[in-house]
């Protein structure tokens, strides 16, 4: 007799390439940049161009990136979901007394969807939570993740009954666990620093058009800075990563971090609330490219706080998640 899970698990990222190489790179941004979620230009204007401008010089410029923060088991982001995704496995089937099902799958590349679902399927799975894995929902990543579930259901005689889970951008075990892991940061250092939160950017003209994004990642801000009692000039929210040339949400972090030293902010501790688990936009961008700049502008020393990745309490917070919002099912 099979003790089957009456739900399963199906944690969802954004993507990564499957190597390192230029190729790989290539057709990962094919995929992620032809999403009009993501870039939501006329196709016929949007597609050669990326095709043969973007992609071209864009995908060498990536791989170089990738290659230096590679693990010997793959790309961070992948490893390191993986390791959270084992880890939340294990505690839900300790709690249930059986194995509960969790996959994860990611929205551009492998593991997709498909390959996922199939094996919670084999698993007798019928009821899926889906868990996008972005505290703060936006348009441009949760929304993608459920086109990309309802995509691979398309063809699928069979559909199971879903419980989609929106964000989690003020829930006070993330809260908590964002602070502490502040904390331990002060501890290790033997200072408490001023705080930038930076999060990933979107084109201003998505929140103008009523993506709750940015007022999500101010939130999450707003509460970690009361848990962690820092008074107003004590921290800073930005936003990271834009490209193109239309307007971004502000403040740009680049901007912000070369201007912060001559305001006598010369030592900082940088945190990225809007990524559940380490990538390339913290491990290289944030970490290289602005603790550089802000370096390069006065700033005497900086250091940033990793993602929660497979932490204990980012554990227990999923685990929170998930027996929350799958009560219909148990």
């Amino acid at each position: 007799m099979h003790n089957y899970s009456n739900y399963g698990v199906l944690m969802m990222n954004l993507g990564t390439p499957d190597g390192s190489e230029s190729s790989d790179v290539r057709r990962y941004l094919r995929e992620f940049l032809s999403d009009s979620r993501v870039v939501d230009l006329n196709p016929l204007i949007w597609q050669p161009l990326l095709n043969l401008v973007i992609l071209p010089f864009r995908s060498p410029k990536v791989a170089k990136v990738y290659q230096q923060v590679w693990m010997d088991e793959g790309s961070p982001l992948l490893v390191l979901s993986n390791r959270l995704k084992n880890n939340v496995k294990k505690a839900l089937s300790d709690k249930a007394g059986h194995t509960v099902p969790v996959e994860l799958a990611m929205t551009y590349g492998n593991p997709s969807v498909e390959s996922a679902a199939k094996a919670l399927r084999e698993q007798g799975v019928n009821n899926i939570i889906v868990i996008p894995m972005y505290p703060q929902f936006s348009s441009t990543t949760t929304a993608a993740a459920y086109d990309r579930v309802m995509l691979s259901l398309k063809k699928c005689p069979h559909w199971p009954s879903l419980q989609l889970l929106h964000d989690y951008a003020d829930h006070p075990m993330y809260i908590k666990a964002l602070a502490n892991s502040i904390r331990d940061q002060w501890d290790k250092q033997g200072e408490r620093r001023h705080l930038v939160l930076s999060y990933h950017g979107i084109p201003k003209r998505y929140v103008t058009n009523g993506d709750p994004y940015a007022r999500r990642c101010e939130k999450t801000s707003q509460l970690v800075a009361e848990e962690l009692e820092l008074g107003d000039h004590e921290w800073t929210h930005v936003y990271q990563s834009r490209f193109g040339r239309e307007e971004w949400l502000k403040p740009y972090a680049d901007a912000t971090l070369k201007a912060l030293p001559s305001m006598g902010i010369k030592k900082i501790n940088v945190i990225s609330p809007a990524f559940s688990i380490d990538c390339i936009e913290t491990l290289e961008e944030v970490t290289l490219e602005l603790g550089d700049e802000f370096k390069d502008n006065g700033g005497l020393a900086f250091d940033y706080i990793p993602a929660l990745n497979d932490t204990p309490d980012h554990v227990a917070l999923y685990v929170n998640l998930i027996e929350k919002n799958t009560q219909q099912w148990s």
